[in-house]
Parts: C-alpha cells; sequence; structure tokens
C-alpha cells in the first residue's frame, strides 16, 4: 500500500529546541581561533575584547530586529521570505543563491573539515597531512574524505525528520556549551597562579596594527580601520543565528519562539565568547595569543595548563562543537532552498517533502555541493569572499523592519523590534561601516562575494524564462 505524502512540515521545535539551534549553529570552531587575528589586528588585548563586545552587541542588535520579521511572517525559509516580502522576488533569489552556491554549503563544508583536522590530533591517519591522492595541484587528503562522510551521516539523520534532527543538536550544544562553561572556569584556575592577566591588562589600549609588513599605532581613524578588519573573524564566529528563522514552518508557536530564541540564543553566545577571551587572557601573554601555531588559541591556552593532554582535550572540544554546529546548519539550510522551489526559484522537485515530513531532496542536494566544495580545498576562500556580501544581507533584513512598517502597516507584529527606530539604525549604521571598511581595507575580501551575488541576477531572469 502506497504511503501518503505529509501535507506539510510538522510542527516539532519547542523554544529551548530553537534556542540551541541558534547557539549550535553560531558555535563551531571560530571561537577557539580567530582571537589570534584579532590580536594581531589591534594588538592590544582591550581592544581586542572591545572587538567581541561589539561584534556581540552588534549581533543582539541584529536579532533583536528580525524578531519582528519572525513574529510577523512565521514561514519556512526566515530571512528568504523577509528579503522577498520587502523587496521583491529577486532580493529573495539573490540570497537564496549566495546561501546555496557559497554560504551555506561553505560554511558546512568548512565546519565538517575543521572537525576532521582536529579528529587528525588523535588519530593521524585522518589528519589533512596524510594525502590519498594527487593529481597535478589538486590534493585529496583523508580529512576531506572524513568531512565528506561527516556531512553524509548529518544528512542522512536528518532525512529521518526533525524530531532526531533537534535531538542531535540538543544534545551536542548542550555539551559545548557545558565546554565553554568549564573552559570560562580555568580563567578562576589560572588566576591564581599567575600574573599573565594582570600584565596583559597594563598595556590594555596601546597597540599596533601590522599593516604591509609595519606596526602602525592603532589611534583615531587607524584605530576604527582595525577594528573593523579585526571584525571580519568574530563577525563570521558570531553568524548562523539567523538559521533558526529557517525552520519557522517546524516550530510550535514561531511568532513567540522564533524571536524569543533569537534573543536568548545570542546573548547566551555573546557571553560564551567574552568568557572564553577572558580566560585566554588569564593564561596565555598577547603575543603568545597573537602567534598561536595555526591560530589555536583554545588549543595554546589549555597545552600551557596541561601539556598534551591539554591539546587532545581541546581536539575533543571541538569536534563535539563543529560536530553539532553542521547538523544545525544542514537542518535548517535545506528549508531555504525548500521555500524557494514552492516560489518556483529552485528546482521543482526540492519543494517536496519526503515520507518524514522533511525536505528530503533539499537535503540531498546541499549535501552534494557542500562535499563538493570539501573537495575543491576552496570553501575558505569562497567564505571569506562572501563576508562583504553576508553583511550586506543582514543590514538589508534589518532595513525590511523599516520597509515593511510603510508597506504593511496593518499586518499583526506579535514582537515588535526592541528599541525601534534606534536600534536598527545605528545597526544598519555600523553595519555599513564595517561593509566599506572592508571595501578599502580588504578588497579580495569584498568584490568577489559581490560577484558571486550579481551573479545570481542572470541566472535569475533565465530561470523566469524558463518553461
Amino acid at each position: 500500500m502506497n504511503e501518503t505524502p505529509p501535507s506539510g512540515l510538522k510542527p516539532e521545535l519547542t523554544l529551548f529546541d530553537s534556542t540551541m539551534l541558534v547557539a549550535g549553529c553560531m558555535i563551531g570552531s571560530g571561537v577557539f581561533i580567530v582571537s589570534a587575528d584579532i590580536g594581531r589586528t589591534v594588538g592590544a588585548t582591550g581592544w581586542l575584547v572591545a572587538v567581541w563586545l561589539i561584534t556581540g552587541a552588534l549581533t543582539i542588535a541584529g536579532a533583536l530586529s528580525y524578531g519582528e520579521l519572525a513574529g510577523m511572517m512565521p514561514k519556512a525559509g526566515g530571512q528568504y521570505v523577509y528579503l522577498r516580502e520587502a523587496y521583491g522576488p529577486l532580493a529573495g533569489f539573490l540570497y537564496g543563491w549566495t546561501l546555496f552556491l557559497v554560504i551555506q554549503t561553505g560554511t558546512i563544508a568548512a565546519v565538517a573539515v575543521a572537525f576532521a583536522k582536529y579528529a587528525g590530533v588523535i588519530i593521524p591517519g585522518v589528519s589533512e597531512h596524510h594525502i590519498l591522492w594527487t593529481f597535478g595541484r589538486f590534493h585529496v587528503s583523508a580529512a576531506q574524505i572524513l568531512a565528506i562522510h561527516i556531512i553524509v551521516f548529518l544528512t542522512a539523520i536528518n532525512q529521518r525528520g526533525v524530531k532526531i534532527g533537534k535531538l542531535v543538536q540538543n544534545v551536542f550544544t548542550t555539551a559545548k556549551i557545558a565546554s565553554l562553561v568549564g573552559l570560562a572556569l580555568l580563567a578562576g584556575y589560572a588566576f591564581k597562579n599567575s600574573s599573565i592577566l594582570l600584565e596583559n591588562l597594563s598595556h590594555a589600549w596601546q597597540g599596533s596594527w601590522m599593516k604591509d609588513g609595519a606596526a602602525v599605532p592603532v589611534s583615531g581613524l587607524t584605530l576604527l580601520a582595525a577594528m573593523g578588519v579585526a571584525m571580519v573573524g568574530s563577525l563570521f564566529s558570531s553568524t548562523a543565528w539567523e538559521n533558526a528563522t529557517y525552520t519557522a514552518g517546524e516550530s510550535r508557536h514561531p511568532e513567540r519562539n522564533i524571536p524569543l530564541s533569537l534573543l536568548f540564543g545570542t546573548a547566551l553566545v555573546t557571553l560564551l565568547y567574552l568568557l572564553a577571551n577572558v580566560t585566554y587572557l588569564t593564561i596565555l601573554p598577547l603575543a603568545q595569543i597573537q602567534s598561536a601555531a595555526n591560530d589555536r588559541v583554545a588549543t595554546a591556552a589549555l597545552t600551557a595548563l596541561f601539556g598534551a593532554p591539554g591539546a587532545v582535550a581541546m581536539a575533543m572540544l571541538i569536534m563535539v562543537s563543529t560536530f553539532g554546529c553542521d547538523n544545525g546548519i544542514i537542518l535548517s539550510g535545506a528549508r531555504v532552498y525548500y521555500a524557494m522551489a514552492q516560489d518556483g526559484l529552485f528546482f521543482k522537485k526540492v519543494a517536496t517533502l519526503n515520507r518524514y515530513a522533511v525536505p528530503g531532496t533539499a537535503l540531498v542536494i546541499q549535501s552534494i555541493w557542500a562535499s563538493l566544495l570539501c573537495l575543491s580545498g576552496a570553501y575558505g576562500d569562497l567564505l571569506d569572499y562572501v563576508i562583504f556580501a553576508t553583511i550586506l544581507f543582514y543590514t538589508l533584513t534589518v532595513a525590511a523592519v523599516f520597509v515593511l512598517r510603510r508597506k504593511r502597516p496593518d499586518a499583526p507584529r506579535p514582537y515588535k523590534a526592541w528599541g525601534y527606530p534606534l536600534v536598527p539604525a545605528l545597526y544598519i549604521l555600523v553595519s555599513l561601516a564595517i561593509g566599506l571598511d572592508l571595501l578599502i581595507y580588504k578588497p579580495t575580501y569584498t568584490w568577489p562575494g559581490v560577484f558571486i551575488v550579481l551573479l545570481g541576477i542572470p541566472v535569475y531572469y533565465l530561470r523566469q524564462k524558463a518553461p
């Protein structure tokens, strides 16, 4: 007897589930690594912490603004829907196009490879240095193959329904939150036996930016420029919170739970990130943070305290973190392509649900492209390229709060953006300033991303002409 296909997505996600999705998608490997580059750019511990503080405030402000849109349009696809409703289908398509081509799939690939790299610390046979095949300049390592297996495995889990997907998410997110709290507690242990934190604070605001091989003192406009450039890493470590909006079609009481989960999740992660950086500054002098091998600051901190076992413990922590992060990103991303396909902006088959009421075809297509990015080895470059595009889409989405209040003033808004119009406007201004800073000082990070977005315009019109 043939099974009747499910008529729609199942509302299985509670407020706790959505909050764990926000936190789990945000916390990958970035917080354990990027403080090294931030430290080299701003050159002072005070400015290093300030970068994380500003990033956290900006993230929470963005989440508060998204909350209004989430409550107003509690539909599968989240941010894609908000952009479509505010600016038209082309804007929604360009977001979805960039998300599929690079942002979501590139992140899935990068996080899976990060898992594999740290697995190589424990099992050398799966290390990135273990090259399996070489074709001219093209290499395939054991880490890349393991990363693909992780993507396929997590995709298969999420094919079995949102219940099992959220179970994996909740378990691994809870574990990594507990691990980060444990890492923060080490600050107290280290402080009793060390004066390093006091030394780090003694010159907290006297920094220099290593620019073009020369040390440039950070003050005035140079400080603002250095802060903007330094925020590339912290911003990427604080993205993906919007993934919870993609799953609104499977959330219980989405008009309430999605806005609250965005607030709770981003605030929690911001606090954990600040505590992690205080821990680094308690254990390591700034010079050691700046020069940590492969930028692995957290590994250097635990190694300083516990020797080789500390490095192994950190590798295991990051494996837990990246596994849970990839699960959340895989789970949520497929919902955007599903929503696009329902609008006729993606392959028709992607608009279907499997017998477990999840967008199975979307999950498969996403895993195939992410796996190819793993093999290409170019996912890291692609993610660097789209940082400007990511900031641009965040800015446009927050601006959609203003646009939709004009276009649809009578639409139900169970939650209204906190601090409107000041907080959303401030978010837009700061984001645009960071984007301009990157255009000037990091053109290789920005113009390729702009090109990727613009490439979607002819694709959109060709898609419109297709039968």
